[in-house]
């Protein structure tokens, strides 16, 4: 609930090949969240940008994503008050990394849309339930700004 911790002043969103959910979250949180909150997204593994992602951004009036899918390893700072993992994976790592941290870890399991299958609006459907699933859960955790 907002308020009943302090607001972070930067947040990482985790997940798989940062390809999918942590952008969309990224995108999401820095479109929703003050400018003073710092926000980046991350992979544990390699991956390439999905279209539909953009796709769906655009339709809710976001650019998408300014960067290339990165992975955890390369950013050049790996310190966070919080950091969001969206995926199985995603989370083990960051609970390894933050073993000797005082860095809060939240795991907001979202599914993977890459594995919907049909037509191509049956896919943007599914693209669409998680932008909207994790839009809600920032103005929840966070507050609307």
């Amino acid at each position: 609930m907002p308020g009943d911790k302090p607001a972070p002043k930067s947040i990482l969103f985790l997940c798989g090949m940062n390809a999918i959910r942590s952008p969309m979250a990224e995108a999401l949180a820095r479109n929703d969240l003050p400018k003073s909150v710092f926000v980046a997204s991350a992979g544990v593994r390699p991956g390439e940008r999905d279209p539909f992602v953009e796709a769906v951004l655009k339709e809710a009036g976001l650019n998408g994503v300014a960067h290339a899918p990165q992975l955890l390893d390369d950013l050049e700072d790996s310190y966070f008050d919080l950091i969001v993992t969206l995926a199985p994976e995603a989370h083990h790592a960051a609970l390894e990394l933050t073993r000797s941290m005082a860095i809060d870890v939240e795991y907001w399991p979202t599914a993977d849309p890459s594995t919907a299958t049909g037509t191509r609006e049956q896919i943007m459907s599914a693209y669409r339930e998680v932008r909207d699933r994790l839009k809600l859960q920032i103005q929840k955790r966070f507050g609307k700004a």
